[in-house]
């Protein structure tokens, strides 16, 4: 069975780029994963897997890291439970 992964991004924040580098990375480790991207939110990148939120920038204010969302997605396909990813690292912030 293949595991959903959405990712709900601000277009506006230009983060569509890091949607894309995700979806690729995440296609390369799970061929039959179903990535799917959508502009919503301003300065949001949240990552559903199989309808369930696992990680929130809104809430953290940061970006996941790959290690996390791979893991993750690997737990959806092993049929474990997803935890909620709370680490992560801070968005790239030009002064």
């Amino acid at each position: 069975m293949g595991v959903k992964v959405r990712v709900e991004y601000c277009g506006g924040c230009g983060y569509e780029p890091r949607y894309r580098e995700l979806a690729r990375v995440v296609k390369g480790e799970f061929s039959d994963a179903d990535v799917t991207g959508v502009v919503g939110r301003t300065g949001s990148f949240e990552i559903e897997i199989n309808g369930q939120l696992v990680f929130s920038k809104l809430e953290t204010g940061g970006f996941p890291y790959e290690d996390d969302v791979m893991n993750a997605i690997q737990n959806a396909y092993d049929g474990k439970p997803l935890q909620k990813i709370t680490k992560s690292r801070a968005p790239c912030v030009i002064m």
